[in-house]
């Protein structure tokens, strides 16, 4: 759905121009505020649509993520060694907590006390993060797509591209991933691509011929996907005026960017709803565990949402493999590179790339947004 030019000067305004009374300031790390908001309905509409829940179901499904996500930490110290990965169950409501086989009842206890569910296994996160370590320090083909620790699985799982899963460098690299720890392949039906694209007018920011999406709002400027652009280049809004420059970004191995803003440009705690949902304000950065649910915002498709896949993935783009990528089930296309993934009020990354479109659906990674701003050193604008 186009924008009239008027709503396109409103919607500018408020991403970037408008004054807003700030209650605090947030440091680069994650933060959660006391107490949650009521959501509201666009979100719990667009909840509806692309996960096939009643607004009753979305919003209680909100508040049990809201309550794994602040347990998750703690359980995690409670497992201590033995912890062997965490994710949300949407069957329960409640944060599953893989524990190794070897554990002391007093850790489980330690463990239940947060109010996690346990499961055992037979590897520990670390073993996991490790046998996946070495296969980061290596180099995949084409034919690969991607590699993560699955917690619930208890491995590492491989993506190969359905065309190329009897490639012999594919195989080559299969046979190394299953020396460094336990594998499941799985198989999937394209490469991994940024969301990048050409020049269309009436879309966030410029930079060159390519247009991507505003990540989160920081103080000084905004977060955005590294493969939008390099430090030093300048960066124009929607109505071509010019906003700032990069001040910093990665890619590959990294797919993050900051941006300074000025000439009359300032920044907001908001993530656009494009119609679809009322404009999201930011009130943290916690990450959501896997399993919960999650929105995107982008110049392209606008607002979709889907789940938390997997966190610490390396997705092998072809210009090059980029780490610590999480995964989700939203959709995204061309343009959408760089904006904004939030879970409920908190901020957890901006869009790098992923297989499919919106039509037909397909799978999105995120750089998480916590990475950024302790790199570069940023505090996330929060309302």
């Amino acid at each position: 759905m186009r924008r009239t030019r008027l709503h396109r000067v409103a919607v500018a305004a408020l991403v970037l121009l408008g004054s807003w009374a700030v209650a605090g300031t947030s440091p680069a790390g994650a933060a959660t505020p006391a107490a949650a908001p009521a959501p509201s309905p666009g979100l719990l509409q667009a909840m509806q649509r692309d996960l096939g829940l009643s607004a009753q179901q979305a919003e209680a499904r909100l508040a049990a993520e809201r309550t794994a996500a602040a347990a998750e930490p703690k359980a995690r110290a409670a497992a201590g060694s033995a912890y062997g990965g965490s994710w949300f169950d949407d069957e329960t409501g409640r944060l599953t907590v893989a524990v190794t086989s070897g554990a002391s009842d007093s850790t489980l206890r330690a463990v239940r006390t947060t109010g996690a569910t346990v499961r055992t296994v037979q590897h520990s996160a670390r073993q996991l993060d490790t046998a996946k370590a070495r296969l980061d320090g290596t180099s995949a083909p084409q034919g690969v797509s991607a590699w993560r620790v699955d917690p619930k699985a208890n491995t590492l799982v491989v993506d190969v591209v359905r065309a190329a899963r009897s490639d012999n460098d594919v195989q080559r690299f299969l046979s190394r991933a299953r020396a460094a720890g336990p594998v499941t392949v799985r198989t999937v039906s394209a490469p991994p691509q940024t969301f990048a694209a050409g020049t269309v007018g009436g879309d966030p920011y410029y930079t060159g011929n390519v247009r991507c999406s505003i990540g989160f709002s920081v103080y000084g400027g905004f977060v955005t996907a590294g493969h939008c652009g390099r430090p030093g280049a300048g960066v124009s809004g929607w109505d071509g005026s010019y906003i700032g420059t990069f001040q910093g970004a990665s890619f590959p191995d990294n797919d993050y960017a900051w941006v300074s803003v000025g000439s009359g440009w300032w920044t907001v705690p908001v993530v656009l709803g494009w119609g679809t949902v009322p404009d999201q304000l930011v009130r943290g950065s916690a990450v959501a565990p896997v399993g919960a649910s999650v929105c995107r915002s982008g110049s392209t498709t606008h607002w979709h949402c889907g789940t938390v896949l997997a966190h610490n993935e390396t997705v092998n783009y072809s210009q090059g493999a980029v780490h610590q990528l999480t995964k989700t089930s939203v959709c995204a296309e061309p343009g959408d590179s760089g904006g904004s993934f939030i879970s409920g009020d908190q901020a957890q990354g901006v869009t790098s790339g992923g297989w499919g479109n919106c039509s037909g659906g397909g799978e999105t990674w995120f750089q998480p947004v916590n990475e950024i701003l302790n790199r570069y050193g940023l505090t996330l604008h929060t309302a």
